[in-house]
């Protein structure tokens, strides 16, 4: 199931109607704690686009309460199988997104304004050039990465099963898919 939140939309409801830019922490709290809520709504496996589109500024606190702290509540051990896409991220936010995703060590997804799919945050090369390989097969088996790569198919498992583990493919049918990628 896909989810959509447009957090211009959330912005509006949980903090004021006039506001269009995301700054201060209280407002990135208040952000958060209203698509936390949507997603406790619909739980069990997702994908949720979060969509900032219509958001103006976006401040390193917001970021941090927004895109950081959700990360790390909702994708990890223990967590359901929450996926995550990040739309509409434009240059005026990438600078805060990136630092927070840095800080704390997490990698997401994001679409460009192509619709391509977007690995961006802390990953180690090897993951990286797996993610990458995955985005051009569209969907791969730890023996199609392997044979792509040149690596033992342990060592293409291995990518796999830490690109899965923080989100950032699915798991479909036996295969891997990219985040992003229908």
């Amino acid at each position: 199931m896909i989810h959509h939140i447009d957090v211009s939309t959330v912005l509006r409801r949980a903090v004021c109607d006039l506001y269009s830019n995301l700054v201060t922490r209280p407002t990135g709290a208040a952000v958060r704690t209203e698509i936390e809520q949507l997603l406790a709504a619909n739980p069990g496996r997702m994908l949720t686009i979060i969509d900032f589109t219509h958001v103006g500024l976006l401040d390193f606190s917001c970021a941090d309460e927004i895109v950081a702290k959700l990360l790390l509540r909702f994708v990890g051990e223990g967590a359901e199988e929450d996926y995550f896409l990040f739309r509409g991220v434009g240059e005026h936010h990438l600078e805060a997104i990136e630092t927070v995703l840095e800080r704390h060590g997490l990698a997401l997804v994001l679409e460009d304004a192509a619709g391509r799919p977007c690995l961006v945050g802390e990953v180690s090369d090897a993951q990286r050039e797996a993610w990458e390989a995955i985005v051009r097969l569209r969907r791969a088996e730890a023996g199609d990465l392997a044979r792509v790569l040149g690596v033992a198919p342990d060592e293409a498992e291995a990518r796999l099963g830490a690109l899965s583990r923080r989100r950032l493919v699915m798991r479909l049918a036996g295969a891997y898919v990219p985040v992003g990628i229908q």
